[in-house]
């Protein structure tokens, strides 16, 4: 028994020595041929990045660490750096990329390697290569279209004479720093941090580039950004970004949880500035695009999508009336399809679908020193062609806004706006109509902004239908409503608001207001409407003071005189200092009390 127990152990023990001997040979042929094909194989991969890229492109790194075992490679301190004189002679072949790349990185890992495969049938086969934490510069030019005979020179083509394929199953770039830049003025057009790649399944071989499935030889290409926070130049807003993220293969760009951040109270923040400046609290829970093209945006920078859907989403924007507008400043420049000409980027987008869009428009008056609000929510709708593409726009030169809303809480309005693409005056129409509602409701907006209260009043329906452009905007109002009366209110004495005018009340009600349109007895009145836009005024602005205006004109009130800026900051101006001189009366009051006072004291 015991010698059966002590022939066992030494046969495991022999066992065991000769495995030994087996991993310390196979250990050292590794060491040994690790170290004669380390100069071998880092020649292999410059050569074959350089000729590959038709000499573009130069790889240099520190050193590099074979393991024949595992069939892993590490390269460290690694440079990728273009050659621009080449670029610039690829350019007139019309033969150059629209991007040229910078990157740097400590580690470049590569696992899973047939170094054999590689050596002696000329074909990288490769588990994976990981990029940690790189530096990637993209550098974006505007090149002329490539030839239809270069078309046809593929990548293979290009790498043919130094391999006969290329298959790498993953490729990760993990929390890179990306820089993308214009090669024009050397300018950045944006900087982004945290940055996640993965690329599936890259095959360069003589068939697959016939392969319809793949997007530059790729199964797929899909990114994520994540936590991204930066602050303007200016200091006043943050914009933060919860994630971005998108995929070749499904064609589609997601942004989730985006917020530009004003950094100030509205009117802290308005007064930073000399002259008036609009304020927006922005919030976008999600943004995404789909059927996206990646070849055109790659390879041109332009945007072409079929569908960008926004919201749900929460727009605040506040204007403080008490500052004068810049000089020589029009806000027509901000008008949605003149800013659309303004992109850096050709811009093609089939379809935009708003949903669940709260928007709260809050103007600071002033005489009053309230604050107004116009709050329309859940705002949802349809842009179609929405474009700034000059052949686009040949074939069709109007974008059009079909769109819904609730009006102060408790009313739907319904507008389609048709913007023309091309006119000099940036001219659209609109048109629709307001769902009946107790006019009580725009008390809060039409006392302080108009010290004017709402008594009573039901308004049926409204329904408007004008033309607009810079200039200012013409057109018809129907404005249905019935039992409605007002209250004239005054300025209170250091602003705000005051007591009732009852007289003057009273004989608006009496003589100037029609208390019900159509009146009994009579045919319904119409609104025909015509003013001039202020240069101060916002596309907005104008939106709804066309509505306003054939209101008011229907009530009996006529059309509210325009006033330019100037007089507007005059009449501003006028009622500062008429509270600065009743302030100092009082004060000499109260000054004379005090002094007769101690005079009958003593």
């Amino acid at each position: 028994m015991v010698q059966n127990k002590a022939g066992k152990y030494r046969l495991l023990k022999w066992i065991g020595g000769v495995l030994g001997g087996l991993i310390l040979i196979i250990a050292g042929v590794a060491l040994y041929f690790s170290a004669k094909w380390k100069p071998l194989l880092t020649e292999k991969i410059k050569d074959g990045v350089y000729n590959g890229s038709q000499k573009l492109y130069t790889i240099n790194f520190k050193d590099i660490h074979l393991n024949l075992i595992t069939g892993s490679a590490v390269l460290d301190s690694v440079t990728l750096t273009p050659d621009t004189t080449v670029f610039n002679q690829l350019k007139e072949l019309k033969l150059a990329p629209a991007n040229l790349f910078q990157i740097k990185l400590a580690r470049l890992q590569l696992t899973r390697i047939g170094v054999l495969t590689a050596y002696f049938k000329k074909q990288v086969v490769m588990n994976s290569i990981v990029l940690e934490q790189p530096s990637i510069n993209m550098i974006h030019y505007k090149v002329k279209k490539i030839d239809s005979a270069a078309d046809e020179r593929s990548l293979y083509d290009q790498i043919s004479k130094t391999l006969k394929s290329i298959h790498v199953k993953a490729i990760k770039i993990v929390d890179a720093d990306f820089d993308y830049i214009n090669g024009a003025t050397s300018k950045p057009l944006n900087s982004i941090k945290h940055l996640n790649v993965n690329i599936k399944d890259l095959l360069i071989d003589s068939l697959s580039k016939f392969d319809t499935t793949r997007f530059y030889y790729t199964k797929d290409i899909g990114f994520e950004l994540t936590g991204y926070k930066s602050t303007g130049k200016d200091k006043m807003y943050t914009l933060k970004i919860d994630t971005v993220a998108g995929s070749v293969k499904d064609k589609s760009i997601r942004v989730k949880g985006l917020q530009m951040i004003p950094l100030y109270p509205d009117l802290e923040f308005s007064r930073k500035y000399q002259y008036g400046k609009d304020r927006y609290d922005l919030t976008f829970n999600e943004i995404a695009l789909a059927g996206v093209d990646f070849t055109k945006l790659s390879a041109e920078g332009n945007l072409y999508a079929r569908i960008l859907k926004i919201g749900p989403a929460k727009a605040a924007i506040f204007v403080n009336r008490e500052l004068p507008p810049p000089p020589n400043f029009d806000k027509a420049h901000n008008f949605p399809h003149v800013a659309l000409k303004r992109l850096p980027i050709q811009t093609i987008v089939d379809t935009v679908k708003l949903t669940n869009i709260d928007v709260a428009y809050t103007e600071y008056n002033p005489i009053t020193q309230k604050r107004g609000t116009v709050y329309f929510q859940n705002l949802s709708g349809n842009i179609l062609n929405l474009t700034n593409d000059s052949l686009q726009v040949a074939k069709n030169n109007h974008a059009v806004a079909n769109l819904t809303a609730l009006v102060m809480k408790t009313s739907r309005i319904r507008v389609a706006i048709n913007f023309n693409l091309t006119d000099k005056n940036a001219s659209f129409t609109y048109k629709g109509n307001v769902a009946p509602m107790n006019m009580m409701v725009l008390n809060p907006m039409a006392k302080n902004m108009g010290l004017v209260e709402i008594e009573s009043g039901q308004m049926q329906g409204t329904d408007f239908d004008i033309q607009a452009n810079v200039n200012g905007a013409s057109g018809i109002v129907h404005f249905y409503y019935k039992d409605l009366k007002i209250k004239l209110l005054k300025e209170g004495e250091n602003g705000g608001i005051g007591k009732k005018k009852g007289f003057l009340s009273f004989l608006a009600n009496s003589l100037l207001i029609e208390d019900a349109n159509p009146s009994k007895g009579e045919a319904p009145r119409t609104a025909r409407i015509t003013f001039q836009r202020t240069p101060a005024a916002s596309f907005f602005n104008l939106l709804w003071k066309g509505v306003f205006v054939g209101m008011r004109e229907t009530v009996g009130l006529g059309i509210v005189p325009v006033k330019t800026p100037e007089e507007a900051m005059e009449k501003v101006k006028d009622k500062k200092q008429e509270r600065r001189e009743k302030r100092e009366e009082r004060r000499k009051e109260r000054a004379e009390k005090r002094a007769e006072k101690k005079k009958t004291d003593t």
